[in-house]
């Protein structure tokens, strides 16, 4: 399994990290990919991914949550670290009017301007969407035509939703702890969609897939995911395995995993 999508590098790990990642490795999961947040982040990030070479993966981005009047500094850090090095992709990016709306005409600015930079060095996007399914694709319809690809993190929309976003050819929906929510209706939306559009991911610490609801996420636990595809889609754990492995690497080539 990968991991599409950890933030092991946070604080919530300080304390255990090492054994967060023997379980995960225990679990069967071969690559960690950690969305960076912002400025601050970024020190945890790059030394749990010095830590753990070839294992942790990290992607630097500037999270819809962290742009406020000050988005003009962070995006200089973001493009230094782009010159700087190699990084798997731009992430985490996006538009989140969930918690607050005051600074939605600079998050457009900020998520733009990653896809910017994502387009010129060649690298797929992570994408947060929340309470802003219509503010995304307006922003992402300006580079339907261009080789953007990427993955809509976290995705827990409708299928019209779904349908809409796969219309990108370049991306992936990932899929997390959420489809085994019993009232989240996930399940029955991802039913309906092709397996070979769809990527692993826990967004650890949050989301914490059933039954361990409620308790710190860890990667370990993408097995539980895994469980819940094979019922759905009435296949096995280790086709659903094989194809979203198959998946996740047509989004991050330079992963360099086999299947």
């Amino acid at each position: 399994m990968i991991d599409t999508h950890s933030h092991i590098y946070s604080e919530e790990f300080s304390e255990d990290k090492q054994e967060v990642i023997q379980r995960a490795k225990e679990a069967g999961v071969r690559h960690i990919i950690m969305p960076n947040v912002d400025g601050e982040s970024l020190p945890l990030l790059l030394e749990t991914e010095k830590t753990f070479p070839d294992y942790c993966h990290a992607a630097i981005g500037l999270h819809p949550t962290s742009v406020n009047e000050n988005y003009h500094s962070e995006l200089e850090i973001i493009e230094r670290e782009l010159e700087r090095r190699q990084w798997i992709g731009v992430g985490e990016i996006g538009i989140d009017l969930y918690w607050d709306k005051t600074y939605i005409r600079e998050q457009i600015i900020v998520f733009r301007q990653q896809i910017e930079w994502a387009i010129k060095y060649n690298l797929p996007v992570i994408i947060h969407v929340r309470d802003s399914f219509d503010e995304t694709m307006q922003v992402l319809s300006e580079f339907k035509s261009s080789p953007l690809k990427g993955i809509f993190h976290s995705f827990a929309g409708n299928l019209e939703q779904a349908n809409e976003m796969l219309e990108f050819n370049g991306f992936m929906l990932g899929i997390n702890g959420i489809i085994t929510f019993k009232n989240s209706g996930l399940a029955n939306v991802v039913r309906n969609l092709p397996l070979n559009r769809l990527v692993l991911e826990t967004d650890a610490p949050y989301l914490t897939p059933a039954p361990f609801r409620g308790k710190r996420n860890e990667s370990a636990y993408l097995s539980l995911v895994v469980n819940k595809f094979s019922e759905v889609f009435q296949l096995s754990t280790d086709e659903i395995i094989t194809q979203t492995i198959e998946n996740t690497l047509k989004i991050f080539n330079k992963l360099g995993a086999t299947k």
